[in-house]
């Protein structure tokens, strides 16, 4: 039985620079996902990617930690209220 994505839970990472961060979802059956990096302005680039199977490793060798859904989608959407920090 083929593995659709309504049945399969993404997964979520971060990493914080200096002046900005980067928030990734990878679908860990399809390798697809989103890389948001988000701006000190509070301006968010959003990418879609199409990562290969290494992906978990290449994460972790750059010191990305795992993140939560909700913090990725709120970023997503634009209701973070980062511009009042």
């Amino acid at each position: 039985m083929a593995k659709t994505s309504q049945n399969i839970v993404q997964q979520y990472f971060k990493q914080v620079f200096d002046d900005y961060q980067v928030l990734v979802q990878v679908n860990p059956a399809t390798y697809e996902g989103t890389e948001l990096i988000v701006h000190p302005d509070g301006r968010v680039e959003k990418t879609k990617m199409q990562y290969d199977d290494e992906i978990f490793e290449d994460l972790e060798a750059d010191e990305f930690v795992p993140a939560s859904a909700l913090e990725f989608n709120l970023y997503l959407k634009g209701l973070t209220g980062k511009e009042d920090q």
